[in-house]
């Protein structure tokens, strides 16, 4: 917003330049005297536009960057599910594989104890691995 105040304060200087002096300044201190009421509302719906379109801008940079980040944590959960399934493949793998009368075999079934499945179990013991 302060970038819309600093250009409204720009128009504004810019205005008054601009405008014929019809009334001496006693001071460099005065405020800005519009020469009509007429002149005066065409500059308040100027830079009543201006900073609508500011905000339109503000709203709309706003809705961009909340797709970016929704897309983002569509594309982590993507690839958070690939990683699972890789994952899943090299437990059935690895369960496939393992002595259940090897001492890490006798371990795993301990280990499965507290899983609702030994795949579940699996992945989770190489997931620490």
């Amino acid at each position: 917003m302060d970038s819309i105040d600093k250009l409204l304060a720009e128009l504004k200087t810019e205005y008054e330049q601009v405008q014929p002096q019809q009334q001496p300044k006693s001071t460099t201190s005065q405020s800005f005297i519009p020469t009509s009421p007429k002149s005066a509302s065409l500059i308040d719906n100027l830079l009543a536009e201006v900073k609508a379109d500011f905000v339109e801008k503000d709203v709309a940079e706003e809705l961009k960057r909340q797709q970016q980040l929704e897309q983002e944590r569509i594309q982590q959960e993507q690839l958070k599910a690939k990683q699972l399934e890789a994952l899943k493949i090299e437990a059935k793998e690895w369960l496939a594989k393992v002595d259940p009368f090897s001492s890490e075999g006798l371990w795993f079934e301990r280990f499965a104890e507290s899983y609702s499945s030994k795949l579940e179990a699996a992945i989770e013991y190489l997931r620490s691995n």
